[in-house]
């Protein structure tokens, strides 16, 4: 979707930081009420985050009037950019009739059947309302079908902030163990024994992992895995290793869980359906919510009707929530999901894949050591070069260039004074609303940037 009124280009005029700006001010406001002055780590970054004012198509505008490119998209959720008229004309139906209720609608029915009929491995659906329920709500169902406690994850791996997803999302080296055994290491604030339940998996390494799972197999209820790894800046799953965690969940009697929250967007069938590999449990959330806040749960229709169907009396696995298929959301995502069609995929995937290779042009013209990976719409620059195939990879690599985080840091504030948002660690997630201008300009302006790092 282009909006013939808004220019191809943002005009100038960022100054950032600037202590005098809107933004500074309302910063300062916010600290005195919230802890960090938010409610969100991801949106947070030195000296003050840009407080945002108004969006509309691939545009966002700031407090202070500043214009930007959004290729960050609320990490991934804004499929369609801001405001697409179409989903705002359908929250504003909804909201005429019905905000929030304690009974099922219709845009509930629509919406999923609208999944189903999409993604290979849902054959039937439940939603929530954040990508972190939709994957707690899959671990509880994988512990609750097979009657096991323990379930596996790639180290470093991102999925949400329950319990168990949480263990190994970013361990030091000082704890996270051999590399053949990695060790299960729980944040801050994580219950007593969830670690003991969580068996850690090294990420592509088909054999090591083959090993770990068969050592817990009788007590394994599931392994979880997001086939394009964000935290590992888009590190594919390879063909190998998704064979291997299909080949062996299936043969001790686990459930292979995919978390689609953020990778949903690989596939037009999704993630599952670019790898070709049907797993049992599927954990969604972000675009299907049409910007609003959603989560689910999808899987093989005996599995979920074991689970989850309350006609014979209590289910085995209680699923309540007071704002589960909210109207709202139910309503925006019927929309945005039509609206996702195969052609609409197909562009944005053309148009991340002449990104990325814009991108790795400039790396190659700056002469600066960067790496540039990603798949369809997603896409991460890490200011660093070699490969790295999983977490201790990118770690070491880290911690081998001192500079890579000033130098991510510097990079983002150029691009932020320049006309483009994007997320502060290194990450670009493009909506549809996204042009040919809009990458000419912020490719220009990241070998600009990219420069000024050899400086």
């Amino acid at each position: 979707m282009t909006d013939s009124s808004v220019p191809d280009v943002p005009a100038s005029g960022a100054s950032f930081p600037d202590t005098n700006s809107a933004s500074a001010a309302l910063y300062q406001r916010a600290l005195r009420v919230m802890p960090g002055g938010n409610s969100r780590h991801t949106v947070f970054f030195k000296p003050y985050p840009v407080y945002a004012a108004r969006g509309r198509g691939a545009r966002v505008w700031d407090e202070d009037g500043v214009e930007r490119i959004d290729l960050i998209n609320n990490y991934s959720s804004l499929i369609h950019g801001h405001n697409h008229p179409r989903i705002v004309e359908a929250i504003v139906a909804q909201a005429q009739n019905i905000l929030s209720i304690a009974l099922p609608t219709r845009k509930e029915i629509e919406l999923a059947e609208i999944v189903t009929d999409r993604v290979p491995g849902v054959e039937q659906i439940r939603f929530c309302n954040s990508g972190t329920e939709g994957v707690m709500f899959a671990i509880k169902a994988a512990r609750a079908y097979t009657n096991r406690p323990k379930i596996a994850k790639i180290e470093g791996a991102y999925h949400g902030s329950d319990d168990t997803a949480g263990i190994s999302t970013g361990p030091t080296p000082d704890k996270w163990g051999d590399a053949e055994a990695p060790a299960s290491v729980a944040p801050a604030g994580t219950g007593p024994g969830a670690a003991q339940d969580v068996v850690i998996l090294p990420m592509n390494e088909v054999e090591t992992a083959r090993r770990i799972i068969r050592a817990h197999a009788s007590e394994l209820a599931g392994v979880i895995l997001d086939p394009l790894v964000k935290n590992l800046g888009y590190e594919p799953a390879t063909p190998a290793f998704v064979k291997m965690l299909r080949e062996e969940t299936s043969r001790c009697g686990a459930m292979l869980i995919f978390d689609e929250v953020y990778s949903f967007r690989l596939g037009f069938n999704g993630a599952q359906g670019a790898v070709g590999v049907t797993p049992d449990l599927t954990a969604m959330g972000k675009i299907i919510g049409g910007g609003l806040p959603v989560g689910a749960v999808g899987g093989r229709a005996p599995l979920m009707t074991e689970l989850f169907d309350p006609r014979t009396g209590k289910p085995k696995l209680g699923h309540g929530g007071t704002f589960n298929a909210n109207p709202m959301t139910m309503a925006a995502g019927v929309v945005a999901m039509e609206l996702f069609d195969r052609e609409s995929f197909d562009r944005l995937s053309v148009l991340s894949d002449r990104f990325r290779a814009g991108l790795r042009e400039a790396v190659k013209i700056a002469g600066v050591p960067a790496t540039v990976k990603g798949s369809a719409s997603m896409t991460s620059l890490f200011h660093v070069e070699g490969e790295a195939h999983n977490y201790r990879d990118v770690v070491s690599m880290m911690r081998s260039n001192a500079s890579a985080s000033q130098r991510a840091e510097a990079f983002f504030n150029h691009m932020l004074n320049n006309g483009i948002l994007m997320g502060a660690p290194g990450f670009f997630v493009f909506s549809t609303a996204v042009t040919d201008a809009d990458i000419d300009h912020t490719l220009d302006k990241a070998l600009n940037a990219l420069r000024k790092l050899d400086k």
